[in-house]
């Protein structure tokens, strides 16, 4: 895994291009602390840059990039694995290509050669990769199918930049960060976009799948790949039948990500995936397998106890980190330059730690992602199916100003535990059946988009009041035409809330120097997905039934039937203990009043309810909480250790204690 970075300018003048290119991957050094290239190609106005930072995993000495062809008419900058490209060199070879290295950077370039932009159909991994083919004067841009590899743009009338992280681009003094209005509310509403845009003005995002041209006529974008449709054909197959199919295509994609020229280990939570795909290691190394786990203090509820039920199974060499309240806070500011967004969930904190411990013993690293989006794996998928089965009955039934004046409304007044109002809010009592309602704003929305007027200030709120933040996954779920309600839920995760999932991942082990790989999210794996039975994920109420059956040899009956967590931080827990001003010294400072983005009338009502008890608003408040610290670092400008010292300052004077031990 490494750090790309492309520039394309039309000028007159004699650009300093080399300096922009290395300032561009000089703020990419965490991806590639190994190695760094720059290559500047100039012909009459047209000037174009390739920079990369290389993280050594496949041919330490031969990897060198950017990388050209045989005549140096074609060059790259690469980052990812691809999984096949010794299959694909024996092809290329006997096609007449010459290797002068063994690296999979090669691969692309003469798979370029060969196929052209179809090359990308062809590759089974990761990649982002842009290719400056000299001879048509075509800079060629693409992104794996899942979008496991991120790759991020600029496109102005005389420009074209593009990196593997956001902050990359203004780093090279080519563009200015500026906050994208528009695309705010559906940050407050999701905590992530799900287009192409991002949350600065004119940055955009390569979507996964798909591939970019640029060349003196212009620049256009093209889908080469989709997950696709589920089959409607009645399979034959027994229950055994899909298990077996499931366990070799499983095995052969662990298979595939174990190729590296540098010791590799695996992310162990104690789940379901993370055990799966350590078993399936340790039985296909020689060594003993690394484990690496996070957990916190004793006193809050960790998952060490089932990570090292499975290192001890099989035998791994096992590795903890324990992280404490301080840890969190002041990582903060870190994570959100590194994310180049607000975080969206504490656990981004865990996984940056436990990539820290990783990253003292291996350099890369096997993880969960993808298993719960292929083979519904979150309880919200059997609560939405009877949502929606019941909901259009109760609506039928029931009139519409009862539904929204004597319960609705009345809801968290009732005189009942917070916990049942909890699970009552997220049935159809509390949600029309409409997608918006029942499917967003009950499982995935932070701020739903009917109390923006009261979440904005009323000068912001009038600038965005006409934007739908449901617009891309409304989209998205209207574009599958299946007739299965699940498949069609499981696809807009798979398009949109994975995609959080895996920037994360990126990221944070990113900030590590770590690569990570995520067998679940092999393209073959996939779709082989859209071909098993919905039964066969979603069994009753029990989740990833086809997953579990495959892994009943494999790992220990506690995983199997624990429920799910995923490196869990106690946020809540921590905040209500010790440090409880956290929100209020960045909520309730002047700066968040001088943005005069949020109404500070409803920051307060959330920080006052939060603290009595009243209301439990700690996603609320971080979300918010995370945008201004975004806001600080990206837009003013600060230092992410600035922004830290200020927090923890603030904090201070406000008496919170940090006095937590290690």
């Amino acid at each position: 895994m490494c750090g790309i970075a492309s520039i394309v300018l039309r000028s007159s003048g004699s650009p300093q291009l080399d300096a922009a290119l290395r300032k561009m991957t000089d703020a990419q050094l965490h991806r590639g602390p190994d190695a760094q290239g720059h290559q500047i190609f100039s012909k009459g106005d047209l000037h174009v840059g390739l920079g990369h930072r290389r993280l050594s995993i496949i041919d330490l000495v031969g990897g060198i990039q950017p990388m050209a062809n045989e005549d140096h008419h074609i060059w790259v900058t690469y980052n990812g694995e691809i999984y096949n490209h010794l299959e694909l060199r024996r092809e290329l070879i006997g096609r007449g290509h010459q290797y002068r290295t063994d690296s999979d950077t090669e691969t692309i370039v003469h798979a370029y050669e060969e196929w052209g932009p179809d090359c990308v159909d062809r590759f089974r991994g990761m990649f982002a990769f842009v290719i400056w083919d000299s001879v048509k004067q075509q800079l060629f841009a693409a992104r794996d199918k899942l979008g496991i590899k991120p790759l991020y743009y600029v496109a102005q009338d005389d420009r074209l930049l593009c990196a593997s992280e956001i902050k990359s681009l203004f780093a090279s003094g080519l563009c200015t960060p500026r906050l994208n209005d528009r695309r705010l509310p559906e940050l407050m509403t999701f905590g992530y976009l799900s287009g192409e845009e991002t949350l600065f003005e004119g940055v955009q995002t390569l979507p996964p799948g798909h591939r970019m041209f640029w060349s003196p006529e212009g620049l256009s974008v093209q889908q080469y790949w989709d997950i696709p449709e589920i089959s409607t054909v009645c399979s034959a197959a027994s229950e055994a039948d899909w298990v077996t199919q499931f366990t070799e295509l499983f095995e052969e994609t662990v298979r595939m990500r174990l190729m590296s020229d540098v010791p590799l280990g695996v992310f162990l939570s104690g789940g379901l995936d993370s055990s799966a795909i350590a078993a399936t290691m340790a039985g296909q190394m020689d060594d003993p397998l690394k484990t690496f786990s996070v957990g916190f203090d004793s006193q809050y509820f960790s998952e060490f106890s089932f990570a090292r039920e499975v290192a001890t199974s099989i035998g791994a060499e096992h590795h903890e980190v324990v992280l404490s309240a301080e840890d969190l806070i002041t990582s903060i500011p870190k994570l959100v330059w590194h994310e180049d967004k607000p975080i969206r969930n504490p656990s981004s904190v865990a996984l940056y730690h436990v990539a820290e411990l990783a990253r003292e013993h291996v350099k890369v690293v096997l993880t969960g992602e993808g298993s719960d989006e292929l083979y519904a794996g979150y309880s919200r998928y059997w609560a939405t199916l009877f949502n929606l089965r019941w909901g259009k009955h109760y609506e039928r039934f029931v009139p519409q100003w009862v539904r929204e004046k004597a319960i609705r409304s009345l809801l968290w007044k009732w005189p009942l535990p917070l916990s049942i109002k909890k699970k009552m809010s997220h049935t159809f009592i509390n949600h029309s059946v409409c997608p918006e309602e029942i499917i967003f704003d009950n499982f995935h929305a932070i701020f739903p988009a009917r109390i923006h007027e009261s979440l904005f200030s009323s000068d912001f709120y009038s600038r965005v009041k006409e934007e739908n933040p449901y617009q891309d996954v409304i989209s998205i779920y209207e574009s599958r035409s299946s007739k299965d309600a699940l498949d069609k839920l499981l696809y807009v995760d798979q398009k949109t809330y994975l995609l959080e999932l895996l920037m994360k991942q990126d990221r944070m082990s990113m900030a590590a120097s770590i690569e990570s790989r995520v067998p679940f999210l092999d393209h073959k794996m996939v779709e082989f997905s859209t071909q098993v039975p919905s039964e066969m994920k979603l069994h009753g109420k029990q989740v990833k039934y086809i997953v579990k059956k495959a892994m009943q040899q494999l790992v220990p009956e506690t995983i199997l039937t624990r429920e799910k967590m995923g490196f869990p931080v106690p946020l809540r827990q921590w905040l209500h203990e010790s440090h409880g001003s956290l929100f209020s010294s960045v909520l309730a400072s002047d700066r968040v009043k001088q943005r005069n983005i949020l109404s500070e009338q409803f920051v307060k009502t959330l920080l006052a309810e939060n603290q009595t008890g009243q209301r439990d608003h700690t996603d609320a408040l971080w979300t918010l909480m995370n945008f201004e610290i975004w806001a600080r670092v990206f837009l003013d400008g600060e230092s992410p250790q600035e922004v830290s010292d200020e927090i923890m300052s603030s904090s201070r004077v406000d008496g919170s204690s940090f006095g937590v031990q290690h």
